[in-house]
């Protein structure tokens, strides 16, 4: 190159020689050309460096870098780049994504109209199992704008990434930012540090980065954020917390941007470990309440004070070393689940999650379910708990063992009418099921669901559904999800029209049961999934490629 570029994209990868062309390749075809694209390899073992010698001999915009030992992180690489790049705009890009065509254009254009010290665009999230995509953090993008000051919109330090932005190289050599070695979770150190530094910040509308989720990838090829089943991953996401707050106190920032700090790291990272606690072992919350109580404690009133009541539970059950009920209430997350009891404290007037009540302070506050009001709230909102506790098949008929606690008492001791539901692609099938008392506020029932009566689209359907479990009062109803054994054996039954169906636990979240339905053969691969989607044309294509 015979001028300097404007734009330095730094390309990290660590044996990914299958990918790191695409990546590449998405850098080459932006419409913004004065650029350098740096790889930086973290000391690949595969064919990533025969790669990267190979793409550099076809573009004279490539350069590549590749450290002596492997740093097990994002942030070496990255910051080797940083010292050799030699445009006056960064950006940072991972082997494993892609840009879009316009990014660079689009966030050089934003700098060149403002004084921002960095720009950001919106990402775009894509599955790799059923290319669905949508937007990261969307409300954030809604509008364009400049925001003078991480105080003027702190709500900010919830979108951490690094490579959606495009930063001044003067702005990071002014602060001497850069990123920590030796830590995962760079990027929301680096990014709460830049925020934080930043007189100003631009936000553009447009995607500016595609980021490729696997969610069902293995646990070894897994993303760090996706290997929370390591307690070494939760002491990194608490120390770089640690780190942000200590900044943040250096920095003098205000109240509100701690708060919004706590806030999200409650309602976000917290969060995240707490959807998969009846899927971890009771040893393992132990040593994962022993990592975080000691810190949640010490985050500012005013955040937990937003957080929702169900994972105020689980914080407060955590607190309390009721470990194995942790569990229990961190299976209702996000779906309204009942506990399977209440007990309410004569003294105070209270009404607590569970059968104990709770000793110390901070866990009263959380455990607390009075606002809800189990036993006087309107029928439609009452949260009901149905548990799936045994399930047996034979050929395509399913028989659900199910037990409802109903913690408000709002059931009559008497059996109870109740249906189950399940409707794939808008077409619902109903199971009747009766509920017979099996104490205090306590059903029990079976349902038989058979699997190949169930109806479908007249095109097909691809895709997954839950069964809900509906029961009344007789004038107003609740519907509420089936918790599935987290252990049962997934297995595989002959459905209509050629269909494959699939039983099986959810695998993260509540773990409700799941059912999945595959068309057979080419065509049905093709039509099912975009049928649904009302997208004719992309099945022309496909077939005209085919």
């Amino acid at each position: 190159m015979t001028t300097l570029p404007d734009v330095t994209v730094t390309v990290i990868v660590h044996n990914d020689a299958a990918r790191l062309p695409r990546a590449v390749a998405s850098v080459r075809a932006q419409t913004h050309r004065g650029l350098e694209i740096v790889i930086s390899d973290d000391h690949s073992t595969d064919a990533t460096p025969d790669v990267a010698a190979a793409l550099a001999a076809k573009d004279d915009r490539i350069r590549v870098l590749r450290l002596e030992q492997n740093s097990g992180g994002c942030s070496a690489p990255r910051n080797r780049a940083l010292e050799i790049a030699r445009a006056p705009f960064l950006m940072f890009l991972d082997s494993d994504d892609e840009l879009p065509p316009r990014a660079v254009e689009l966030l050089l254009a934003a700098h060149r109209e403002t004084e921002a010290d960095f720009v950001m665009g919106a990402v775009e999230r894509v599955r790799t199992d059923t290319g669905a995509t949508t937007t990261w953090m969307a409300p954030l993008f809604g509008h364009r704008r400049t925001v003078h000051g991480i105080a003027e919109e702190p709500r900010m330090l919830f979108e951490p990434l690094s490579t959606n932005k495009m930063y001044r190289r003067e702005f990071l050599d002014r602060h001497g930012l850069r990123f920590p070695e030796g830590l995962h979770y760079e990027d929301q150190l680096f990014s709460a540090q830049a925020y934080t530094l930043a007189r100003a910040f631009t936000v553009i509308t447009e995607p500016v980065y595609r980021w490729y989720i696997a969610p069902h990838a293995a646990r070894e090829a897994a993303t760090i954020s996706n290997r929370r089943h390591l307690m070494s991953n939760v002491r990194d996401r608490i120390r770089i917390a640690r780190l942000i707050d200590a900044f943040l106190a250096e920095q003098g920032v205000p109240a509100a941007v701690r708060e919004e700090k706590d806030f999200k790291f409650l309602s976000h990272d917290f969060r995240l470990y707490a959807g998969d606690l009846p899927h971890r072992e009771p040893a393992w919350v132990a040593g994962f309440a022993a990592e975080t109580v000691p810190y949640l404690d010490g985050l500012c009133a005013a955040a937990h004070e937003r957080l929702g009541r169900d994972e105020r539970v689980v914080i407060g059950l955590l607190r309390e070393g009721r470990y194995e009920e942790a569990r229990l209430a961190a299976r209702g997350l996000g779906h309204g689940v009942g506990p399977r009891r209440t007990v309410t404290d004569p003294a105070r007037g209270r009404i607590y999650w569970g059968g104990t009540l709770p000793v110390g302070a901070a866990a009263r506050e959380d455990l607390d379910v009075t606002e809800l009001d189990p036993g006087g709230c309107p029928f439609g909102a009452a949260r009901f708990r149905h548990e799936i506790t045994g399930l047996v098949h034979a050929g395509a008929v399913v028989e659900l063992a199910v037990r409802t606690y109903d913690p408000g008492l709002r059931l009559p001791l008497a059996p109870q009418p109740a249906s189950l539901h399940l409707a794939p692609g808008g077409r619902r099938t109903t199971v009747p099921v009766r509920l017979d008392p099996a104490g205090r506020g306590v059903f029990e029932g079976t349902a038989r669901l058979d699997l190949s009566a169930v109806a479908l689209p007249v095109h097909g359907f691809w895709g997954v559904r839950h069964p809900v479990l509906e029961v009344t009062d007789g004038r107003t109803s609740s519907t509420g999800v089936l918790l599935a054994p987290t252990d049962f054996t997934p297995f595989e039954v002959a459905g209509p029209a050629r269909h494959r169906i699939t039983v099986e636990p959810e695998g993260h979240g509540a773990g409700r049961l799941q059912v999945r339905w595959r068309p057979a053969g080419t065509v049905g691969r093709l039509l099912a999934p975009v049928a649904q989607r009302g997208a004719v044309r992309r099945v022309a294509r496909a077939l005209v490629r085919g």
